[in-house]
Formats: structure tokens, sequence, C-alpha cells
């Protein structure tokens, strides 16, 4: 031990390879005797994100990540737009037809009467 580094209580003096000596804290320090016990937890990956893991780990690349990142949002927003449009023009639909039916049925004459008669036969 280098007598010119005083040991103190908190840490300890310790020679390095290149034989030079050092301070040291030994919490630090490597454990001397039985192998370090590592757990490690293996977690499935989040749904959306599973896609970008496969494709980093195949070599697709970063330019194939950042496009499924960003459209892959993009496309869940368009198609639920679609969806409200349809949803929207098959409600407006239904109104037209209730309307044109009581129209039809209120209308007395025999137009309206044969009418009424044929969408019953149906």
């Amino acid at each position: 031990m280098d007598p010119n580094l005083p040991a103190t209580r908190a840490v300890t003096v310790v020679q390095l390879p290149d034989g030079t000596y050092t301070y040291a804290d030994p919490a630090s320090l490597p454990v001397q005797g039985a192998p370090q016990q590592i757990v490690q937890h293996i977690h499935q990956a989040p749904p959306d994100r599973t896609v970008q893991r496969i494709a980093l780990g195949s070599g697709v690349g970063a330019g194939a990540v950042a496009a499924g990142v960003y459209f892959g949002p993009l496309l869940v927003g368009v198609l639920t737009a679609i969806a409200a449009n349809l949803a929207m023009l098959a409600f407006l639909a239904a109104v037209m037809a209730w309307g044109v039916v009581t129209v039809v049925k209120s209308v007395g004459g025999s137009e309206g009467k044969a009418a009424r008669k044929a969408l019953r036969r149906r």
C-alpha cells in the first residue's frame, strides 16, 4: 500500500493494474466470491409496438419503423372517419325512407292506397 495515500474509514486504497494507487468506495468494488445472480424479466411487447420491434429485429431499418409509427395512427384515424361517414349516410337513408313511407301512407288517394298495398305484399 502506498504510504502517501492515507486510508480512511469511508474509502479504501486500491492498486490499479498499471501499478498506481487510488481511492475506491468499497460499495462500488466488485464482490469477491459467489457470482452475482441476474434476474431478467421478459415481457411481451405491447400490441402497438410489436410490428416495429419485429421490423427492427429482422433488419428492415429505421425508415420502415418510422413509417409504421407515423402511418399506423393515421390509418386508424382515416378508417374511423370513413366509418363515421358511412354510419351517417345509413342513418340519413333510413330517415328518408321512413319519410317517404309516411308521405305515401298519408296520401289518401287511390295511388296511395295502391302503393300501400304493394308495400304490404313485400
